[in-house]
C-alpha cells in the first residue's frame, strides 16, 4: 500500500481554500499520516443532457486557490492528485450523463459536443497540474455511461497527455472496473470502492473482513487481466448504523449514529487490502475542507468525515505503520 491518502476539497466554493477554517482543516488532515491527498473539486453542467461544463466564477474554486492548496500540502511533503469532476445542476447523478449513439446524420453529434466541452475542460486543469508538479491526475469520476465511447475517450486522452506528464487514474464505480478497453491508458485503474459488507446494520469486524476477502480475490482477478494497479480513489462508510450495507449512502439522516460501523469498515478494508501487493492504497471520501474541531461536534456527526472518531484512529494507526 503505497498511496495513503484522503479526498480533500469536495464542495468548497471560493475562497474556502485559503481560509482561517480551510488553512486548519488541512493541518489537521495531515495529523492522520497521509503521503498523498486526492484534491477533488467540481464544477457543473445545467442538466444531465446539457453538453457545455460552465465554470460560475461566483462559486467554482479560482486557479490561484487550487495552486495554493497545491502548494501547501508539497510544502508539507504530500504528492496531490488532482481530480477535476462534473457534478449537474439538477443534482442528477454524473454517472447518468449520456446521449443517443449516433445521432444527427449517423454521428455522435450530442456526445462529440460533451466530449469537446470536457476535454477543454480537463486540459485546462491538466496545465495546472504540469505547473505545480501534482504527481498523479485523475481524468474523470463516475462518468459510465460516457465510458462505453471509447474513440472519444482516447481522443480525450491524447489532448490531455499533451499537457500532463505524471501519473493517470480514472474512477470508475464499483463492480465497473474491467468494463472500459480504455483503461489501458491509464497507470492506476482507480475506482469508488463502495462495496457493501454487510447485510445491515450491527456486522462484525470479523464478518466485515470476510467480504472484503471476498472483493479483494475479485479485483486481484481484474489487476491481472489489466495489468494494472488498483487505486481506491473514492471509499468510505458514514457512521451511522447500516452504511456498511450501503457504503455510498449519503441520504439516510435517520440512520442512528454508529462509529463502531465506520471503524470496522476502515478496519476490514485496511487490514485485507494491505496484503495485496497489486493494490495501490486509498484515498478516503472524505476530509472535508472545513472541519469540526471539538469532540462535541464530532458526537453529532453521522456523515462520511473521521475527525475525531474512532475510524480517524484505525486510520492513523494504519498509516504510522
Amino acid at each position: 500500500m503505497d498511496i495513503k491518502g484522503y479526498t480533500y476539497g469536495y464542495q468548497a466554493v471560493r475562497g474556502v481554500y485559503n481560509s482561517p477554517a480551510g488553512y486548519e482543516s488541512r493541518r489537521l488532515l495531515m495529523e492522520t499520516g497521509i503521503n498523498w491527498v486526492c484534491l477533488a473539486f467540481s464544477v457543473k453542467q445545467e442538466h444531465f443532457y446539457s453538453t457545455e461544463i460552465k465554470f460560475d466564477y461566483r462559486k467554482n474554486i479560482p486557479d490561484l486557490e487550487l495552486i495554493s492548496t497545491i502548494k501547501d500540502f508539497h510544502d508539507n511533503n504530500i504528492k496531490v492528485c488532482l481530480k477535476p469532476m462534473i457534478d449537474t445542476e439538477d443534482g442528477v447523478w454524473r454517472a447518468l450523463i449520456n446521449f443517443p449513439d449516433e445521432a444527427m446524420n449517423g454521428e455522435d453529434y450530442y456526445w462529440k459536443k460533451w466530449f469537446e466541452s470536457y476535454t477543454a475542460y480537463l486540459v485546462h486543469y491538466a496545465d495546472i497540474a504540469e505547473y505545480t508538479g501534482c504527481e498523479m491526475f485523475c481524468l474523470g469520476c463516475e462518468m459510465l455511461a460516457s465510458e462505453r465511447k471509447e474513440a472519444l475517450w482516447l481522443e480525450t486522452i491524447r489532448e490531455v497527455k499533451k499537457h500532463y506528464h505524471g501519473l493517470y487514474t480514472y474512477n470508475t464505480n464499483h463492480g465497473k472496473e474491467e468494463k472500459a478497453a480504455w483503461y489501458s491508458e491509464l497507470d492506476y485503474l482507480g475506482t469508488s470502492a463502495y462495496y457493501p459488507v454487510a447485510k445491515g446494520a450491527g456486522a462484525s469486524l470479523e464478518e466485515m473482513k470476510a467480504e472484503w476477502e471476498k472483493i479483494a480475490d475479485h479485483l486481484e482477478e481484474v489487476s491481472k487481466k489489466l495489468n494494472k494497479p488498483i487505486l481506491f480513489v473514492e471509499i468510505g462508510c458514514r457512521s451511522a448504523a447500516g452504511c456498511a450495507a450501503m457504503p455510498w449512502d449519503f441520504n439516510h439522516k435517520d440512520f442512528p449514529r454508529s462509529e463502531e460501523e465506520q471503524a470496522n469498515f476502515y478496519e476490514a478494508a485496511l487490514s485485507v487490502m494491505n496484503k495485496r501487493d497489486w493494490f495501490a492504497g486509498f484515498f478516503w471520501w472524505d476530509w472535508s475542507p472545513t472541519i469540526y474541531n471539538t469532540k462535541e461536534e464530532a458526537s453529532t456527526d453521522t456523515g462520511f468525515n473521521t475527525h475525531l472518531k474512532k475510524a480517524e484512529e484505525v486510520v492513523k494507526s494504519w498509516y504510522a505503520k
